[in-house]
């Protein structure tokens, strides 16, 4: 297949395009707009590979889009390219609005052209996989996961973005019929991650001596995910998933804030026993507005009907990720000295 991946520079989307070139056949075209999370180095071992090509483009750029469909002329379209942290969307959210929604609008609307036409491209064989994240469905309470069927209850600009565009893909499916699936993935970690989500920013504040930022009181729980698990997922998703379907993506990993953070100090005690003991360097900090308190996936979908299951335990995952970023200052480093970690998303939220 020629495969068109978006937001292939990012941290899924390029652990997709290092999957597909390795581990498959198929073309892959890597369409992304390099934001400040956007970075080319995450593909330095597959970017002179004869079947990847990348092109730098805007999704919200109508034209720019028609001209890659024109010129590679997919046959899927993996669709990760977005706006993704919740501290950014509560400062600006309409960044989040045109990337989240008029972004996957435009590429529904490319697709729908581009199937329509019938370029070498059978319409009953293209796929459209649509990346979001469990956001959407809000906060559970202690009990339950998250199944294709809960409804929707997004709590922060970034859920409601994405809830939104997971709507639109729907919609495009049963309108006009386009071979549209929705993904909705737990928290992914694992290497290539901008450090600004909470695994990656602790690791490397841990290796550079730095507090490690803990919001409330650190008991909020998250689902974790391995990213190179993800990108198995999302090429099952693509080759064996059915349109219109919706599938979750969880490994079955619950922990709290204050676990995961322990961990990665416990982890890089053992591998830089020099900071020892990293744990000191948690500290509490205000929370973030309207944080949800628990995410959980039941992921018995994709793995009854498409024979996925996540291989990667949670704590080697994590021991392996902190080992990653110790190893490859060459990646982080420039990241770093562009953002070096300070708080977003405070906002007087009671403010009129």
């Amino acid at each position: 297949m020629r495969i068109v991946v978006t937001g292939g520079a990012g941290f899924i989307g390029s652990a997709v395009c290092r999957f597909l070139i390795s581990q498959t056949d198929h073309d892959v075209c890597n369409v992304d707009k390099l934001t400040y999370a956007g970075n080319l180095a995450s593909l330095r071992d597959v970017s002179g590979h004869s079947r990847y090509r990348f092109v730098q483009a805007d999704i919200c750029d109508r034209e720019a889009i028609e001209r890659v469909f024109a010129d590679f002329s997919p046959q899927a379209v993996i669709h990760l390219a977005a706006e993704s942290h919740v501290d950014r969307s509560i400062e600006a959210s309409s960044d989040f609005i045109d990337t989240n929604i008029v972004g996957t609008l435009n590429l529904l609307e490319a697709s729908r052209r581009h199937v329509s036409r019938s370029n070498g491209v059978d319409a009953h064989m293209f796929r459209f996989v649509h990346v979001s994240t469990d956001e959407v469905y809000g906060s559970l309470g202690p009990q339950g996961r998250f199944v294709e069927t809960t409804a929707y209850s997004p709590n922060s600009p970034y859920a409601a973005s994405k809830a939104s565009a997971d709507h639109l893909a729907c919609a495009w499916h049963a309108t006009y019929g386009i071979p549209t699936i929705v993904s909705n993935c737990s928290n992914n970690y694992g290497p290539y991650h901008f450090p600004e989500k909470l695994i990656p920013l602790a690791i490397l504040n841990g290796i550079e001596g730095k507090a490690i930022p803990l919001y409330g009181d650190g008991l909020n729980v998250r689902d974790w995910l391995h990213v190179e698990d993800h990108a198995r997922a999302l090429y099952r998703i693509l080759t064996a998933g059915k349109p219109g379907e919706k599938y979750n993506v969880g490994a079955n990993s619950e922990r709290t804030n204050l676990a995961v953070a322990n961990a990665i100090c416990d982890s890089l005690d053992r591998l830089r026993p020099g900071g020892a003991p990293h744990r000191r360097l948690i500290t509490r900090v205000a929370d973030r507005p309207g944080h949800d308190r628990r995410y959980a996936i039941d992921a018995r979908k994709l793995q009854r009907e498409l024979n996925w299951n996540a291989e990667v335990a949670f704590e080697a995952g994590l021991d392996a990720t902190v080992r990653w970023y110790i190893d490859n200052e060459w990646w982080w480093r420039p990241l770093r000295q562009r953002y070096g970690g300070e708080r977003l998303g405070l906002i007087d939220c009671q403010a009129n």
